[in-house]
């Protein structure tokens, strides 16, 4: 059986997406995608982004610092990770700069160390030393952390 897609109008499409940027925070590049989904032409995902901005559904600085704090606190990556995140979403460099800043450096290093530590601590059963040291390193920069602070970290590896 064919199955069609349904339509939104104006103001279907418009309290749909507003529902779907209170459930979280969302960047324009989200919902613009979402309006295309739903079929709606290039003018009406115009006017409802305007609406949604000018209604503070969508603000472009909050969803990049929710989305710092989230990404840091919840999956320990690091910044530079975010950072490559951020601007897949097309996010401005002041809004980068904001988001950043939403990371405490103490608990940035603290975060590091914590989480070198359990991976190391993971690592144990790995006999041959540079085999322990790449898996570390790779497990490490896939994160987005810093290369000086992992090739440090790698340094100070002991059996």
């Amino acid at each position: 059986m064919l199955q069609t897609k349904k339509t939104y109008t104006l103001e279907e499409a418009t309290r749909t997406i507003e529902r779907y940027c209170a459930y979280q925070e969302r960047c324009h590049k989200e919902v613009s995608q979402k309006l295309r989904d739903m079929r709606m032409i290039p003018l009406a995902i115009d006017e409802i982004l305007g609406h949604l901005l000018q209604h503070n559904f969508l603000n472009e600085t909050r969803f990049a610092q929710a989305y710092t704090r989230g990404k840091f606190r919840q999956k320990k990556w690091g910044k530079i990770r975010i950072l490559r995140e951020l601007k897949m979403r097309n996010i401005s460099t002041y809004n980068l700069k904001l988001a950043l800043k939403e990371i405490d450096e103490k608990e940035y290093f603290d975060t590091f160390d914590t989480l070198s530590t359990k991976r190391l601590h993971q690592l144990t059963t790995e006999t041959n030393l540079q085999k322990k040291k790449k898996k570390f390193a790779d497990y490490m920069l896939y994160r987005g952390w810093e290369s000086h602070l992992v090739w440090e970290k790698v340094g100070e590896i002991k059996y």
